[in-house]
């Protein structure tokens, strides 16, 4: 794991981001202690949950910042092409920029997927930023290669402030020329916002690169839902509503699918993620 020059502002002052990583991994520890002892497990119960796997029950949205010149990365990134083929997972794959200064420049990264990060850190207040993380229903971050920390998030985040409870169908009408999408957004919950904004994330289902330098040199790693660019369709006021949106504008550029998410905070201070639709295949 590796934490950014601007991730923790206290920790990165003093460390540099190769001693960073061991943080990031003491840190990681603590929490896991953390949330054993809060349990109260004892310890045969423990040992038997250990040896029940964990499972993805809970519907999620994890979107997963990883780059290129990230030595810890490839791990997540085949993580996230598992997590990718269940039915109640909708994943994608945002690569970051920051780490291109150390010798190698990521090829699908965007400045604004390192922006979307970094607004998760701040809605949060905690500041943590680093590579491989995931992001759970836009609520909660974890370590992108830890699966068994990714299905509790999951299972933490559902229905938090109204996180995956809202309703969303998605369905193509191809008589109108050019064909339509029609996506039914349901009503608020109790627990949800009441003002949101839906988003279309058009995405490459799969990108292999051969990374030629940097901590990766000599590797083919293959991303999956590789986020390509990112459009807002329309705002949600907490009633039901119909969108229409023109099947042409979901797959441009490289993309050859898309995801929608109903997201409430804003672009700046993002929130949770109330609803959300993948196209067939993704």
């Amino acid at each position: 794991m590796k934490y950014t020059p601007f991730s923790l502002k206290r920790l990165a002052r003093s460390l540099r981001p190769e001693r960073n990583r061991r943080a990031a991994a003491v840190l990681a520890l603590a929490a896991t202690v953390t949330t054993v002892l809060a349990g109260g497990m004892g310890a045969s119960a423990l040992a038997q949950a250990s040896r029940t796997p964990a499972t993805f029950d809970a519907p999620a949205v994890i979107e997963l910042f990883t780059s290129q010149g990230c030595s810890s990365c490839p791990p997540a990134d085949r993580l996230l092409a598992d997590l990718a083929r269940k039915p109640n997972i909708i994943a994608l794959s945002l690569p970051v920029d920051y780490w291109d200064y150390l010798g190698w420049k990521d090829s699908l990264a965007q400045p604004a997927f390192t922006a979307r990060q970094k607004a998760y850190a701040a809605a949060r207040g905690d500041g943590h930023v680093y590579t491989p993380q995931v992001i759970v229903d836009g609520l909660h971050h974890g370590v992108g290669s830890d699966r068994q920390a990714i299905i509790a998030l999951a299972k933490k985040s559902l229905g938090a402030k109204g996180a995956m409870k809202v309703t969303m169908t998605v369905a193509t009408r191809s008589s109108v020329a050019g064909g339509k999408v029609i996506c039914e957004l349901g009503a608020a919950t109790p627990k949800s916002a009441r003002k949101a904004g839906l988003w279309l994330y058009r995405v490459a289902k799969s990108r292999e690169v051969k990374i030629g330098r940097g901590e990766n040199t000599g590797r083919s790693v293959r991303y999956v839902n590789v986020v390509r660019s990112i459009s807002f369709i329309s705002d949600w006021d907490g009633t039901a509503k119909r969108v229409e949106i023109d099947a042409g504008t979901l797959k441009q550029g490289d993309a050859d699918g898309w995801i929608l998410l109903l997201q409430s905070g804003t672009k700046d201070r993002p929130g949770a993620i109330l609803a959300a639709a993948k196209a067939e295949g993704f």
